[in-house]
């Protein structure tokens, strides 16, 4: 046998490529080509591995600026890497990927897929499907039926019948545009922010619709075309009916019975590791493949939050972020586009990608129509079902192992599902903001609500520490029934980086997803649930909907921001991110809580209150009244003025109404010292628009007994400090104060050098830290701005005020 200076006699055709390797034997070889096979393997397999990474990580990083899901990165990595460009070079060959490692490459890609399927597996949320109604059905129907049927009309029309032309492969095409990846679609969903939208679930429901089918499709493709038909079908069927009714209560039980409590060990974790390997060899004997018993194994997991959290932290970066490109790598030597484009027309390239586009979008946005839904959210929805994966690039590869694609079908269809999947992020994106456009800055607030108007509230809290101040919060807010309250309660919880989905989970009686977390995750939202629809159960004009927002910190507040827009609420209450000890005083804060508060104040769409619980939600409960008036709650307003302390004021009002409120005001007025420090234009606006909100409030005070109204003249924050004071030490359960972020008056001067928390304001920070109230809550009110106006602001000075409405007679104090 003749051989080449490298070794190597190649033969290649359309449908596959022939490498015949020989050992050259005088001693004087170099690097990497030492006679043992490992010692040979190895260092390429390093060489690849880093290149692939290096090539990839670059490609992530440039994409991610024009809203390019990950995927799109991946496979045009392993289109550059392939014989397209890089391995088409000479070094290439020789030094970085020679045919004859390329087998080992192949182990390693598909050891990388079987744990990926896992992961996919275990990800998958089957409870999305259980209450899916005919829409979604027909939907996911719509985007199987002509996506299969244009598949194998294309692929007779498109690719050349040749000596090596192959009728299987319009199987392997029509399956693969079937398919709507779930973990991409939802991670499309999760940046655009569509997850809790009506469009977001519909999609995910068929997604998985459409995924079990074309997992369904796979797998009789595979067991037809491997000559064992009937008894690969067969025994495949018996494995899954096996995972489901018997090996998922078997594991169940093994792990609830050996773990120790709510701790979930290694042990457990490396015995799973080895059930997945176990599952894979099954399917793999049955006939089929083994990604099918990876990815059941993975579904059948109990979803408990810690064995989630334990695998992925073995198993997330090593799989995804350091194997599975080895597998889009193996996708990009399979695909030479130039061979492609040298025996396909660049018009038949054309309509194979612009048909394979339409057969989805157009299927599924005609079937939306049918249902009533605009023609914007039927074409987004359209084009999220047209969203590809790993999935359809494992259909491509399964054909391609049987060599029923050969070197012009399977390129050809990688580049399409590579178009495809660069568009449909970007279009859906453009799409999005020039609906939100109209909604993104209407007023939201309190003082902006019609009376006797319902009032919806987005309550957040991370555990229970949080819940009963809120709670109280929300009592004293007073719901009638002329004007009710519509509360969104929101658990908040870290995702984990490992994590591959943001998942909003929404409590009611057809949707009780409590199974995904762990028995101490479990029963603290159980508890917060069942806390708050305790408050429904006691207000007949409050309404209560618990949510679950899983989230990184990081992007948590902008989850937050797109659920308060999407639910059109008044107010958004967060919990302090400080601990309040057993004495009042501050404890150590958690500083994810405190940017997740900044950012939500920076970027709400609607007016935002923050709790300091120092009791409050104790007192609730206590039904000690603290004086001979019949009132049980002392609540007081410190008004100062500006657009936070009127809103404040606003919704010290509202409180005010409650039988079990009294309410004082305290107006802080400059004195003369301190007037003759500014006289702007725009201060002296304000000025005045406080003074009519002042009048107005005086106004309805004459009816009310329990509210007390007092104005007192100061001339610098110590001053107001000694007036606060003198309204009663220990006095008030609540403080209610405007946060005045970049709002700078002369009476407050001094009092924020001495602040720590600019989430606070200047005033409230000061009476969180003082000694004179150290058992009375604090609530912090910001009203609704735009964005642009708040970036507009100075982050210099924050002060605050605290704004409570009362009646009776006016009281002026000088110091």
């Amino acid at each position: 046998m003749n051989a080449s200076d490298d070794h190597y006699i190649i033969k290649k055709t359309d449908n596959l490529i022939e490498a015949c390797y020989y050992i050259k034997k005088d001693g004087h070889d170099p690097l990497w080509r030492d006679h043992s096979s490992l010692n040979t393997s190895l260092p390429f397999l390093l060489t690849q591995l880093f290149v692939v990474l290096f090539v990839d990580r670059i490609l992530l990083l440039i994409l991610k600026y024009l809203r390019q899901p990950p995927i799109v990165a991946h496979i045009l990595c392993g289109v550059l890497l392939g014989p397209t460009m890089l391995s088409r070079t000479s070094f290439s060959r020789k030094y970085i990927f020679p045919h004859k490692t390329i087998l080992v490459l192949e182990t390693f890609a598909n050891l990388a897929l079987t744990f990926y399927m896992f992961l996919v597996g275990l990800e998958m949320e089957f409870t999305l499907i259980m209450h899916a109604g005919s829409q979604v059905v027909s939907i996911a129907a719509a985007g199987i039926i002509f996506p299969l049927l244009f598949g194998f009309g294309l692929y007779f029309m498109a690719v050349t019948k040749s000596d090596h032309f192959d009728s299987r492969g319009s199987m392997f095409w029509a399956i693969a545009l079937t398919a709507t990846n779930f973990p991409d679609l939802t991670k499309i969903l999760a940046d655009l922010k569509l997850l809790r939208t009506n469009i977001g679930k519909i999609a995910m429901c068929s997604a998985i619709i459409s995924d079990i089918f074309t997992w369904f499709l796979l797998i009789m493709a595979i067991s037809i075309f491997n000559g064992q038909k009937y008894n690969a079908v067969l025994s495949t069927g018996i494995f899954i009916l096996i995972s489901i009714f018997a090996l998922r209560p078997t594991v169940a039980w093994l792990i609830d019975r050996t773990s120790r409590g709510e701790i979930i060990s290694d042990t457990h974790v490396w015995f799973i590791m080895a059930g997945i390997l176990l599952c894979g060899l099954a399917t793999d004997a049955c006939g089929s493949h083994s990604i099918v018993g990876a990815f059941m194994f993975g579904a059948i997991l109990p979803h408990d939050d810690t064995v989630r959290t334990k695998i992925l932290e073995r198993l997330q970066d090593v799989v995804t972020g350091l194997l599975m490109p080895l597998f889009f790598l193996i996708c990009g030597l399979r695909s030479d586009l130039r061979y492609m484009f040298e025996n396909t027309p660049w018009e038949m390239v054309l309509i194979v990608i612009v048909m394979s586009w339409v057969a989805k979008v157009a299927s599924v946005f005609f079937i939306s129509l049918h249902y009533k839904m605009s023609t914007m959210d039927g074409l987004v929805l359209g084009l999220l079902m047209n969203t590809k994966g790993v999935l359809a690039l494992i259909v491509l590869n399964t054909g391609r192992n049987i060599k029923a694609l050969n070197n012009q079908s399977f390129p050809l269809m990688v580049l399409t599902l590579l178009v495809m999947s660069c568009l449909i992020e970007p279009i859906i994106a453009l799409a999005n903001k020039s609906t939100k456009k109209i909604t993104r800055h209407m007023n939201r607030s309190i003082k902006g609500s019609e009376p006797d108007t319902e009032i919806c509230i987005l309550a957040c809290v991370h555990s229970m520490r949080n819940v009963m101040g809120t709670i109280s919060v929300l009592h004293l807010s007073n719901g009638t029934n002329d004007s009710s309250l519509s509360v969104f309660a929101v658990h908040l919880i870290e995702l984990s980086k490992r994590s591959t989905t943001t998942m909003l989970i929404v409590h009611d009686d057809k949707n009780h997803d409590e199974g995904r977390y762990n028995n101490q995750s479990k029963n603290e939202t159980a508890n917060i649930i069942r806390a708050f629809e305790n408050l429904e159960k006691t207000n007949n004009a409050v309404a209560v909907q618990t949510m679950s927002v899983i989230s990184p910190y990081a992007t948590m507040h902008v989850d937050i921001c797109s659920l308060a827009e999407d639910k059109s609420v008044n107010l958004i209450i967060l919990p302090f991110h400080k601990e309040v000890k057993g004495d009042g005083r501050m404890g150590n804060g958690n500083s994810n809580f405190a940017n997740v508060n900044m950012n939500v104040l920076t970027n709400a769409p609607c007016s935002v209150a923050m709790i300091v619980d120092r009791g409050i939600g104790s007192k609730m409960f206590d039904s000690q009244e603290k004086f001979p008036g019949n009132f049980a709650r002392q609540i007081a307003m410190l008004f100062i003025g500006g657009p936070d302390d009127r809103e404040a004021l606003a919704y010290a009002w509202r409180m005010a109404s409650h039988p079990d409120v009294c309410l004082t005001v305290a107006r802080f007025v400059a004195g003369e010292q301190a007037m003759d420090l500014s006289h702007d234009v725009s201060v002296n606006r304000e000025g005045r628009i406080d003074d009519e909100h002042i009048e107005d409030f005086k106004d309805k005070l004459m009816s009310n007994i329990g509210i007390n109204y007092t104005e007192m003249v100061v001339h610098n924050g110590e001053e107001i400090i000694a007036a606060i004071r003198s309204l009663g030490e220990d006095f008030f359960d609540l403080y209610i104060i405007g946060r005045r972020q970049g709002e700078i008056s002369p009476v407050t001067e001094g009092l924020s050098d001495w602040g720590s928390c600019p989430e606070l304001g200047s005033i409230g920070d000061t009476l969180v830290s003082s000694n004179f109230a150290l058992h009375s809550s604090v609530l912090v009110v910001q009203h609704y701005v735009s964005t642009d106006a708040i970036h507009e602001m100075a982050d210099g000075s924050s002060t605050c005020s605290l704004g409570v409405g009362t009646k009776h007679d006016v009281q002026r104090y000088d110091f």
